[in-house]
């Protein structure tokens, strides 16, 4: 890792590297402090809730569980100074706990669960065999907003607003539909990145145990977008008909989003400069001086949004009768891909041994909480309206703290963070995973009686 990497915002992935320290510590925003910290992390983090998820139903209390799970997990810590601590791992929720309180990382992300305990790898290595290696990771997605900086234009970098944040509601509905529908699994977790994006986690136990293969398999599905600001063509959507996927995203979720807000919120058709990057999607130069002159001369008897009304010049021309060409109708289609489809980072999803952030970490730039979000009621969430570390702290203050955790979250707006991740991702979860390992400890046990019977 070099110096100027570990300077990035490391809002997705960790991989191997020197540990690196920062020469200007302590570069915090008013909405983190790293005292508050210390008081999160000992009243509201939920440390039993982690583990249950972690363990998957391998919590020690059945016959048929692997009481080493938990243990072959590697976490790392991202501590004050950028200091990065790899591989660490744990047994119990009470020793992850104490190592959290102790060591206050800024930051812990969750990497895959290894054949070996990861602290202990080295003495492994020196057997010879490849005996430390990732065996199970959940299937894991990661979309920033930056990725989206050509075709916004209310924010740039890190900044995300109300008008630009749609975008991952979008991104969120089409990949949650299709990972349900299209590849049958159920329990998957959306949570806010803290900042500008979104992070997913598949956790149905046939994710989990995908090669690296099966996961870029999983990822080359999803990928359309294929451009960068120098490109004209932002994605490739295939032959002459759409992918059924690739139908449904735009019927169900694309098209009404782009005619319907962004189209307007971003003003995308309102200047020469905005709309001449539409135009240069369109391969006939004749539409295109045709509709630079209907938008230069500027007349139009309407009082629609200009938007709205050049959007639909637009569609009049590139889907009348007089337009033969297959490929000239799918502008259309192309142009709203380009604009409003999910930009992945596929490496994430590819390899089993990325590290991704945790829920309920604060982000140490903005002081947000990184909480759940409910695919079901995406549009709701307002990532401006998410606790900070400040806000916690004061809401807890606001009555002597108590010695109960549960106590203190229900005084806190993270209360109801944790309920949706408890009520709508972990119990489900929990009641799948014992009774695979019920229905797998029943059948070695029919194994085991068949074989002694003559």
């Amino acid at each position: 890792m070099t110096r100027d990497e570990a300077k990035n915002d490391r809002d997705d992935m960790l991989i191997d590297g020197p540990d690196y320290q920062n020469p200007n510590p302590n570069l915090i925003s008013d909405g983190f402090n790293a005292s508050y910290l210390k008081v999160y992390y000992s009243k509201l983090f939920p440390y039993s809730d982690m583990f249950k998820w972690m363990s998957y139903g391998n919590d020690g209390k059945h016959p048929g569980c692997d009481s080493s799970y938990f243990g072959r997990r590697e976490l790392s810590f991202t501590l004050d100074n950028d200091i990065y601590l790899r591989f660490q791992s744990f047994k119990t929720a009470s020793e992850l706990e104490s190592a959290v309180k102790e060591k206050c990382p800024f930051k812990i992300d969750i990497g895959p669960v290894y054949s070996v305990d990861p602290s202990k790898r080295h003495a492994y290595a020196q057997t010879g065999d490849n005996v430390f290696k990732p065996v199970e990771r959940e299937l894991i997605f990661d979309i920033d907003m930056t990725d989206y900086d050509d075709i916004r234009y209310c924010c740039s970098g890190a900044d995300v607003c109300r008008d630009c944040w749609p975008l991952m509601t979008a991104a969120i509905k089409i990949i949650d539909i299709a990972l349900r529908d299209d590849f049958g699994f159920n329990h998957i977790l959306w949570v806010f990145s803290g900042r500008r994006g979104v992070h997913c986690w598949v956790c149905d136990a046939k994710a989990r145990r995908l090669t690296n293969e099966q996961r870029a398999a999983i990822a080359e599905y999803f990928h359309v977008y294929k451009g960068n600001e120098n490109s004209q063509k932002k994605v490739s959507l295939g032959g002459p008909g759409l992918h059924p996927f690739l139908v449904r995203s735009y019927t169900e979720v694309l098209k009404k989003f782009f005619e319907e807000t962004y189209l307007s919120s971003q003003m995308l058709l309102s200047s020469e400069e905005r709309y001449e990057k539409v135009l240069e999607m369109i391969p006939d130069e004749s539409i295109t001086s045709e509709l630079r002159g209907k938008w230069q001369d500027n007349r139009r008897s309407s009082k629609e949004d200009t938007n709205v009304f050049r959007w639909g010049q637009l569609k009049h021309v590139l889907q009348s009768g007089k337009q033969k060409g297959q490929g000239l109708r799918k502008c259309v289609e192309e142009i709203v891909f380009s604009y409003t489809y999910p930009r992945l980072d596929s490496e994430v999803t590819k390899h089993m041994n990325h590290l991704l952030k945790a829920p309920f970490c604060v982000h140490p730039k903005t002081g947000r909480v990184c909480v759940p979000i409910d695919p079901n009621n995406c549009e709701d969430f307002d990532p401006t309206n998410v606790p900070t570390l400040s806000q916690l702290l004061e809401e807890l203050n606001r009555e002597s703290l108590g010695e109960d955790v549960e106590t203190d979250l229900e005084r806190t707006s993270l209360g109801k963070s944790i309920a949706l991740f408890r009520s709508s991702f972990l119990q489900p979860l929990l009641k799948s995973c014992k009774e695979e390992l019920e229905d797998s400890y029943n059948k070695k046990l029919q194994q085991s009686k068949d074989s002694l019977t003559w």
